[in-house]
């Protein structure tokens, strides 16, 4: 079998020993935007990639028969790709839940505990006290997405003493959530919660899912955290109420264009934290992506 493997993952030498080891041929593209000098398209089997389709025809893979993904989301392989029974496709489930979730937790205690203004006064030298601070205990958090991201990010939340509400397109119980609701009861809901977690997929469902209405009907002093995908959010009904309502803050760590253009309003926005897509990032990913690739494709190589 000819294995096409991209610079997506960072293998380490015993990993690709291991891979090796299956019988595989395999072969390396560094950036996937590159051309495909080191094997033609038409004789690849397998890839393990992250957005190699978004520059490579898929229908010049004739051969494709397996796909195992870098990324959580599905949204950058083509549809003819996900809906083909002919293809096995793997998405990386679970690898990133962890530090997703501890970042979520994070970035709630930063604005509870006010810890930038600490920083801030620090650098200063100023013995400043902050007589607002607020607690995780007895708030409610709904969680959009109660899959295994927001699974991890609930667990973590209820040990804080916080009612965890999670909405999806099911209503079974799910570790970690005190209760699952619709998607589509949100609107109605949404002045309940002191926080709202984005880990949702991007699906023709979700986009935009958090517009105007939703944002204007937060609770006084709400967060508002993505993690998941920037087109979850109407950005520009987003900007709007934050200019209008000082007391919601947004924590963005995804964005509809990514990098964030430098003259994006957001940027200057005080009730806005911004990060660089970076909230999966974790010492502990390697191992967890190289186990899902490996034992995938294992399996699938035994079952031909």
């Amino acid at each position: 079998m000819r294995l096409l493997v991209t610079g997506a993952f960072g293998y380490r030498p015993k990993q690709i020993e291991a891979l090796k080891s299956l019988g595989i041929e395999l072969f390396f593209l560094q950036h996937e935007k590159e051309a495909m000098t080191m094997i033609a398209p038409e004789k690849v089997d397998a890839v393990v990639c992250n957005g190699l389709f978004l520059y490579h025809d898929i229908e010049r893979f004739t051969r494709l028969r397996y796909i195992q993904l870098t990324s959580a989301g599905l949204d950058r392989v083509p549809a003819k790709a996900i809906n083909n029974p002919d293809i096995v496709l793997h998405n990386a489930k679970g690898v990133y839940a962890i530090p997703m979730a501890e970042w979520a937790v994070c970035k709630v205690l930063d604005i509870y505990k006010a810890t930038a203004g600490f920083l801030t006064a620090q650098k200063a030298c100023e013995w400043k006290k902050e007589r607002r601070l607020r607690e995780v205990n007895g708030t409610k958090i709904a969680i959009i997405g109660a899959g295994n991201v927001g699974s991890e990010v609930a667990k973590r939340f209820h040990v804080f003493g916080a009612v965890i509400v999670g909405f999806d397109i099911h209503t079974h119980p799910v570790e970690g959530f005190d209760h699952i609701r619709k998607i589509d009861e949100l609107p109605g809901l949404v002045a309940e919660f002191d926080t709202l977690i984005l880990t949702a997929p991007l699906t023709e469902q979700t986009y935009h899912l958090i517009g105007y209405d939703i944002l204007s009907d937060m609770k006084q002093g709400a967060i508002l955290i993505n993690i998941a995908r920037g087109a979850l959010i109407d950005e520009k009904a987003m900007y709007k109420i934050l200019k209008e309502r000082s007391d919601i803050h947004a924590v963005l760590d995804v964005f509809e264009t990514e990098p964030l253009p430098n003259d994006n309003l957001l940027w200057k926005l005080p009730n806005v934290t911004i990060s660089p897509h970076n909230s999966f990032v974790s010492a502990g990913n390697n191992e967890r992506m190289f186990a899902v690739i490996y034992e995938n494709l294992k399996k699938f190589i035994e079952q031909q």
